[in-house]
């Protein structure tokens, strides 16, 4: 591994956003090592192009399996000796009322949306400290900014990855290590293919810029973060959303 490949880890790193995080990282020249609950059809193309793993690693991991996190982390850096950049990205979401969801939907939401980011930072913190260097990216939702029925506990456990992020850049700056945060708004995804024409048409209206965003916009920002012109950052949370909480 020559010294000035950066290496970054990806959480959820097989599909929708995270494919395209993962995607946009390749083409920077990094090394990539992701983790979901089960292989794609990009992540098995990854992988027959790179058999050896020299720029794509991928495991299948369920992250509210913490122990297997920290065993993922240590095997990355047992392969490539470093982790430069984390990207926060895995997320679960179930709708519907609080007082009606059942105790395994809000276990796993947190386990998988706020426990296991907490788990997985701390892993990678080990190989960041002693190298006095390093980035992470939190992936929290405009919900954590705005209310919405329905999303309660998948608004909570995104408000406490901004929390996460603001104090976790204070604990680890002293260290050369960066901790930042973006908030995506509604973008076209897996998510919003359900929705009906009209109510992608009322979000867009409610929305500044009059449209919704691109995993583009998402990526641009996360591309931002972990970049050398955001060097003297850290600590800040940005809403990609059009305007939409403004």
């Amino acid at each position: 591994m020559s010294d000035d490949r950066r290496v970054a880890i990806v959480s959820g790193g097989s599909r929708g956003l995270g494919q395209a995080i993962v995607e946009d990282l390749l083409k920077q020249g990094m090394t990539v090592a992701a983790f979901s609950r089960s292989a794609t059809r990009f992540t098995e193309e990854r992988q027959a192009a790179d058999p050896k793993g020299e720029s794509f690693y991928w495991e299948a991991i369920d992250g509210s399996d913490f122990p297997r996190l920290g065993e993922f982390v240590r095997g990355v850096l047992r392969r490539y000796e470093r982790v430069d950049a984390l990207v926060n990205n895995m997320a679960t979401m179930s709708e519907g009322l609080l007082a009606l969801m059942r105790d395994a939907d809000i276990h796993r939401q947190v386990a998988m949306n706020l426990e296991a980011a907490i788990y997985l930072t701390r892993a990678c913190l080990k190989g960041m400290l002693p190298q006095a260097a390093g980035s992470i990216v939190n992936i929290a939702s405009v919900n954590a900014l705005r209310g919405h029925t329905g999303v309660a506990v998948y608004s909570a456990t995104k408000a406490a990855m901004v929390g996460l992020t603001k104090s976790l850049a204070v604990e680890v700056g002293p260290g050369g290590i960066r901790v930042n945060c973006v908030a995506p708004g509604y973008f076209q995804s897996e998510m919003t293919s359900g929705f009906s024409d009209e109510q992608l048409a009322r979000i867009a209206r409610r929305t500044p810029l009059r449209r919704l965003g691109t995993v583009e916009d998402i990526v641009a920002a996360i591309r931002f973060f972990l970049s050398p012109q955001a060097a003297f950052i850290t600590g800040q949370m940005i809403a990609v959303d059009g305007g939409f909480t403004s």
